[in-house]
């Protein structure tokens, strides 16, 4: 599978902020909504693929990346925040009800979209939503994704980064030193990089974790939303999220191929599934 593609770069002016997105393909469209410090290349294994079929909408979320806060974000509200952005790209790119795949922080996004936007909605797709609301232990888990943030503040982001790790029951490591001397190219990817980290340890997992979704409202919703899961992520934080959405929803969660980011491992299968549960 092809890993580029030819896409048309834009960006969007919404209270407080400008949101670049990139559209690829036709037919209807099918939104990717990244989750955690994750921007609009998170899809990049998949999207060819996608776009031969649908209009894909990718995009870095305010404060990420390519998108710039004109205004400061208001914490309090930050989920509500993202999935205005998105009603508002949504409403920019078509006229029509878009189908929504969304991974891990993107998809507690996605659940707050449901509940305003319904009307712009045909399936959503909540992959893997690491959310203590939807775990047994939620006082527990919020208050730990709490000290991640805390432990970023006042150690820096390598120590919050093990406790997280730990946390969602990932393994990992520092990233490997690039050899030799790194180009202006590589150095700005660099940079980027770091902001998007510093914004997700030092912000986000803090709001993801204080949010608490209207499950009456999800329930009650005339759009289709569906629970995923990764078939090798058994036991991690946001696969047990994913499952207790299915419960909260009364419905049976779907696995799909790979790990948390089998979008990215295991893409072939992954788009063979995820065209089959939006075209069921």
């Amino acid at each position: 599978m092809a890993t580029t593609s030819t896409f048309k770069p834009e960006t969007l002016e919404v209270p407080g902020a400008s949101v670049y997105y990139e559209v690829r393909g036709s037919g209807p469209v099918l939104l990717l909504m990244p989750g955690g410090p994750a921007d609009a290349t998170t899809f990049r294994q998949m999207e060819n693929d996608l776009a031969s079929r649908y209009t894909v909408v990718t995009y870095d979320p305010r404060g990420l990346s390519h998108s710039k806060v004109t205004e400061p974000i208001d914490d309090s509200r930050m989920v509500q925040i993202f999935a205005d952005d998105v009603h508002r790209l949504l409403a920019k790119v078509t006229d029509s009800k878009a189908c929504v795949f969304a991974s891990s922080g993107g998809a507690l996004i996605a659940l707050e979209l449901v509940v305003r936007h319904p009307e712009q909605l045909d399936t959503v797709v909540a992959h893997e939503p690491p959310s203590p609301a939807l775990l047994p232990n939620t006082a527990e888990t919020r208050a730990a994704m709490e000290d991640v943030c805390d432990t970023c503040a006042t150690q820096g982001l390598w120590p919050a980064m093990q406790k997280f790790m730990v946390l969602v029951g990932i393994q990992g490591g520092p990233p490997p030193a690039e050899e030799g001397e790194p180009t202006p190219e590589a150095l700005e990817a660099m940079a980027m990089m770091q902001k998007n980290m510093e914004f997700f340890f030092g912000r986000y997992i803090r709001n993801i974790a204080r949010y608490e979704p209207d499950f009456a409202a999800l329930k009650a919703s005339p759009c289709r939303l569906i629970a995923a899961v990764g078939e090798e992520s058994k036991g991690q934080l946001a696969h047990n999220g994913a499952l207790g959405l299915a419960k909260r929803l009364g419905t049976q969660a779907v696995v799909f191929p790979g790990n948390h980011g089998g979008f990215d491992g295991r893409p072939v299968e992954f788009v063979a599934k995820l065209r089959e549960v939006l075209e069921a």
